[in-house]
């Protein structure tokens, strides 16, 4: 235990047990010196978080461990699991909305709601294990945000426990709702460093029953690979067409190179939005794809020695930015896997074995993107990085406003300290 904390290892494993039940409580670790603690509802939660503020002892809760290798790293004292608020609390079909506990996988979740024909119009990584919280923690999104919208448009109201174990509410049940601060905005991609999410409020959409994916196939030149810079027209052309697409995505691979479209429609209109799209690529080769493309995400993620960076970038600069990164890397070694949403989000994954290699990339690409605006985050990192790589980059003059945010919200630095940028 802390050492600050005025009690034993044994004393913390009793106090937490009378809380929640020895059956969900257990020491962990190489030198088991984590308590991992599983409440069974947000009282319980809020116990935990007060006796942990009033101890000294940081907290580090988690879903279904998906993303527990993003941001900084560190070793909490108390491992919080969600696992056990996992249910669909309310839906509310009529007024398209629900409530959902925060431990709930997502695609648990998205199971329910498709009995009514809606769901939460977010794509995630790794729905079957990832869990409401960590995704709202995280910030996660995937293509369909091109068409609804990120987390923080689907989010209508949450309720969080803080460091303190004070429960409090943000926003409420319906679409339309104006009573109080968004505090749920501020802690969606917090990282768990401001509060514990218990429960999350959504807004719905109806399930996209008919839809079809085109890939149009990009030039491939023998001595730099795929260009991504032959569909910036195509790209640029169809986000100001009139067409709605509800996902559009870059891929470049070793040998290849797309542009996957998906579009949702009555089946009797996708036959004229084939024509429209292909009208729009011009002479670029116009397939049917299947929705396996959609995964190519998550699949940067499949080899664990691979740096994956997640590259925020305007939408314009896309192609231009895959065709540079192509090239930087040609002829030395180095392989890059991009999947790139339109709105500007972008997954690089980077194979070497030169460390150096890496490190160099990392510096190029941020000081490439900065004059933009843009900015690169080391998501997966190779455990021999570790501290060569800087996870969240430099300060572009918001670490102070955000230090003092986690000063208001937990003075004890209890919560995933050091996680986030800024080491907040």
């Amino acid at each position: 235990m802390n050492a600050s904390a005025a009690l034993t290892l044994e004393q913390g494993v009793a106090q937490l047990a009378a809380m929640v039940g020895e059956e969900h409580t257990r020491l962990r670790g190489e030198a088991a010196q984590t308590i991992e603690v599983a409440p069974g509802d947000i009282q319980q939660v809020a116990e935990i978080l007060r006796f942990a503020h009033a101890n000294a002892l940081s907290v580090m809760p988690y879903g279904g461990s998906t993303k527990l290798g993003w941001g900084n790293t560190f070793t909490a004292e108390i491992e919080l699991s969600m696992k056990r608020l996992n249910q669909l609390r309310e839906h509310a079909w009529q007024d398209m909305t629900c409530r959902v506990q925060a431990g709930c996988s997502w695609m648990a979740m998205q199971d329910v709601l498709k009995t009514h024909g809606q769901m939460v119009a977010l794509d995630p990584l790794f729905p079957e294990r990832a869990t409401v919280g960590g995704i709202v923690a995280c910030n996660d999104s995937g293509a369909l945000r091109l068409k609804y919208g990120g987390l923080r448009d689907l989010i209508i109201g949450m309720t969080m426990v803080l460091a303190d174990g004070t429960i409090a509410k943000s926003g409420g049940k319906v679409v339309k709702n104006v009573a109080g601060y968004d505090m749920h905005k501020l802690l969606t991609g917090s990282f768990g460093t401001l509060g514990v999410i218990a429960e999350v409020n959504f807004r719905l959409h109806p399930v996209e029953e008919h839809r079809r994916t085109w890939m149009a196939v990009g030039t491939v030149a023998v001595e730099v690979g795929p260009a991504a810079s032959s569909l910036a027209e195509p790209l640029r052309a169809l986000l100001d067409a009139q067409l709605t697409p509800s996902c559009v995505q870059l891929r470049l691979f070793r040998d290849e190179c797309a542009l996957d479209i998906r579009v949702a429609a009555p089946p009797e209109c996708l036959g004229e939005y084939e024509t429209r799209i292909r009208n729009i690529c011009g002479t670029l080769v116009i397939r049917k794809s299947g929705e396996e493309v959609w995964n190519a995400r998550q699949q940067l993620f499949d080899d664990n020695e691979a740096l994956v960076l997640k590259v925020s970038v305007l939408p314009t600069e896309i192609c231009l930015l895959a065709t540079e990164l192509n090239q930087w890397t040609a002829g030395d070694g180095t392989d890059v896997e991009i999947v790139a949403q339109a709105t500007g989000l972008m997954m690089v994954a980077v194979h070497s074995a030169a460390d150096a290699a890496l490190v160099v990339l990392v510096e190029r690409l941020r000081a490439r993107v900065s004059n933009s605006g843009g900015s690169v985050v080391a998501l997966q990192i190779p455990g021999r990085l570790r501290g060569s790589v800087d996870v969240w980059g430099p300060d572009r003059g918001a670490f102070s406003l955000m230090r003092e945010i986690k000063r208001r919200f937990d003075p004890g630095r209890i919560l995933n300290p050091g996680r986030f940028m800024g080491n907040i």
